[in-house]
């Protein structure tokens, strides 16, 4: 029994779908049940083939009068598909078998006749790949001679003929039709200007997918990383670039396989291609000659890469099922989190063993007095949640050998319950514990050490300034907060999956709004750059013993340039932050410097309404706000896009004024 299309794409990790395409001009209505029956039992998920045939070709009516009566019945729509025209004649099998339209089709062809009359007859088929209820149809790559605009035109039209098959447009990694002397970078990023060209006719939220076919020669690092923020559905691995080992096996490179464990990671399907076989009639279809023809060393061989690929670290582990979901960051000032959110910020050991090192080693730093009396430092723990600083300052005094006292400071009624338990089973009279908001409680004492886990994906977007400012009247005049300090980072970023759905809400609040995102279908145009800085205990702004009188040292502004190697679209910004605990100990979730195997913050993503298209080596201008009022923090961004010479040629709306459609409480 053949596994649809709709349940292999619930299928777990632990499979990968590959499909065999033979020649066109190999596959018949006469031999291709025999293909589909040979072709499952060599363990092949699905078979690809012509909906027509050649003859089929006739509906270009070329040379025809205009006025014939067979061109004006067809036009018409009155003459249904002859026998002969197809290869695809019936339903049976048609969840195994994925259907290729007709490569004679010109829709930008000089002859208006010739344009005209591939429209209709690409609407045929698909009408007809739709009746027959086929897992996808596959389209191919329109010649690198030819304009688009017809095409995407035809092609937006009539895809939603398509309600439940999958539609895929082939496309070459390497455009190979240019001339000889264009670099391969420049082949590489042909395909994709041309694809990326259809898609933006068909919009971003079209069905429309990329069978990408990989080639002997592949594009550089950075052309193929475009392909990882598409909607690659299907990877298509020629038997031609395969190589053969010492033993007689096809093997690929090991830049091909790096590309294929890469793609491996989406879950698309895979497509061996073969342009080698022999052309047999009907009687000539024997099982040896289908042995021939269809044995899957090259199928065998992508499953062995599939088995064997790394097994999931503990972020990927972690994220598994938030890959590319969006996600409204918290509201710690508005909302009390509940226990789940507590116990999943709490399963990361990296945070605090990073919390714990940065405790002991400020502990140590501090002098021992003179006369050898015991000291005891006091540690204030703002938002102490369910407890795991109290622990980490607990463990770090023990290591260090120094005395302490603890005040646990807590305004969520839920969590103080737990950490009243936490009081009276385990942490006994070493630790205060006060239900309180940090900003407005009076402390008996003042602490040498505020420690605080109050950092967003943003760093400073779950209020940690706020906050902290508040706290800061605990604190000695010679007292440390940890953390020390934290920067924000930015990078333009292109993914299509993100923007269409954010574009499935159809509003413009949701485009307004950052997401908490663990990005996987994403490209970074360039890497990321800090943007801005807090620091703590702010001495500059806030009186000894004071609460601010006004939020306006927490704005922030910031405008960052990028120059992008290659073209691309422009979907939104990703934010990250670094962190210094204390010192040398850091926190980071910049994929340049991010703590390994630390999985507490994703990325966060800010949408564009538009995308924008960058040229290759383009300048991307990210400007950027923090702003707030008595009320809210909220951020307003913007992206622009220059190229020398020419000034600026595209820039975004500014998004969010004012705060009008996200914001972060301040009560």
């Amino acid at each position: 029994m053949a596994i649809s299309f709709q349940q292999a794409a619930t299928m777990s990790l632990e499979s990968i779908q590959i499909g065999f395409m033979p020649p066109a001009d190999r596959v018949s209505a006469d031999n291709l049940f025999q293909l589909v029956a040979y072709a499952q039992s060599k363990g092949f998920d699905y078979i690809v083939s012509p909906i027509n045939s050649p003859a089929y070709r006739r509906v270009l009516f070329e040379g025809d009068d205009s006025q014939s009566p067979n061109l004006i019945t067809w036009r018409a729509g009155l003459e249904a598909f002859r026998p002969d025209d197809l290869v695809l004649r019936t339903a049976d099998q048609s969840d195994f078998i994925v259907g290729t339209l007709s490569d004679w089709q010109d829709f930008d062809s000089q002859d208006p006749k010739v344009r005209l009359h591939s429209e209709l007859a690409l609407r045929q088929q698909f009408n007809w790949a739709s009746h027959l209820g086929l897992g996808g149809v596959m389209l191919p790559y329109p010649p690198s001679s030819k304009p688009l605009s017809n095409y995407g035109r035809v092609l937006t039209g009539s895809i939603s003929m398509l309600p439940y098959t999958a539609c895929w447009l082939r496309v070459p990694c390497m455009d190979e039709d240019l001339e000889k002397n264009v670099t391969e970078e420049l082949q590489g990023m042909k395909s994709w200007e041309r694809w990326n060209s259809i898609l933006n006719m068909a919009g971003s939220q079209s069905k429309l997918g990329v069978a990408l076919e990989l080639s002997a020669t592949l594009p550089t690092d950075h052309v193929l990383d475009r392909w990882f923020a598409e909607p690659v559905k299907v990877v298509i691995v020629p038997e031609d670039i395969f190589l053969t080992n010492n033993k007689g096996y096809p093997v690929l490179s090991k830049r091909h396989q790096q590309v294929v464990r890469k793609f491996l990671k989406f879950k698309p399907y895979f497509m061996i291609t073969s342009s080698s076989l022999p052309k047999l009639t009907f009687d000539e279809f024997s099982d040896d000659a289908l042995e021939n023809i269809l044995s899957s060393p090259h199928a065998d061989y992508l499953r062995y890469l599939h088995r064997t690929q790394d097994t999931l670290g503990v972020i990927d582990q972690f994220a598994t099922g938030y890959q590319d979901y969006l996600q409204a960051p918290l509201q710690p000032l508005q909302d009390n989190l509940e226990s789940s959110t507590y116990e999943t910020f709490e399963k990361d050991p990296i945070k605090y063993q990073q919390y714990e090192l940065a405790v002991e080693r400020a502990l140590l730093d501090r002098p021992i007095p003179a006369d050898g009396t015991p000291d005891v430092t006091v540690i204030t723990v703002v938002g102490a949640g369910r407890g795991p600083l109290v622990n980490c300052s607990l463990r770090a005094a023990e290591k260090a050998g120094r005395n302490i006292r603890i005040y646990a400071v807590e305004k969520n009624p839920n969590a103080f319950v737990t950490i009243q338990n936490m009081k009276a089973s385990l942490w006994g009279d070493r630790v205060n514990i006060v239900f309180s908001d940090m900003r407005t409680w009076n402390p008996p004492e003042q602490a040498d050490i505020l420690v605080s886990e109050l950092l967003g994906s943003f760093g400073d977007n779950e209020l940690s300034p706020e906050c902290l400012d508040g706290a800061q009247k605990v604190l000695k005049p010679d007292g440390i907060s940890i953390p020390a300090n934290y920067t924000t980072f930015v990078a333009p970023m292109s993914s299509n999956k993100l923007h269409a759905d954010v574009a499935s809400f159809k509003d413009l609040k949701h485009y307004e709004t950052s997401y908490v995102v663990m990005l996987k279908a994403v490209s970074l145009l360039a890497q990321p750059k800090p943007i801005w800085v807090f620091e703590h205990p702010n001495k500059k702004d806030i009186q000894l013993n004071q609460n601010p009188l006004s939020n306006h040292h927490n704005i922030r502004s910031g405008s960052i340039e990028f120059t992008s190697k290659t073209s691309g679209m422009i979907h939104g910004v990703a934010g990250y932050f670094e962190s210094v605990l204390y010192k040398d100990v850091l926190l980071s979730i910049n994929p340049e410097t991010h703590s390994p195997g630390m999985f507490s913050w994703f990325p966060i993503y800010f949408p564009i309404q538009t995308p924008l298209y960058i040229p290759a080596g383009g300048q991307i201008v990210l400007d950027f706000w923090r702003l707030t009022d008595a009320r809210k923090v909220w951020y307003e961004w913007q992206v622009s896009c220059k190229v020398e010479g020419l000034g600026v040629i595209h820039a975004s709306a500014l998004h969010n004024v004012g705060g009008r459609s996200s914001s972060i409480g301040l009560y």
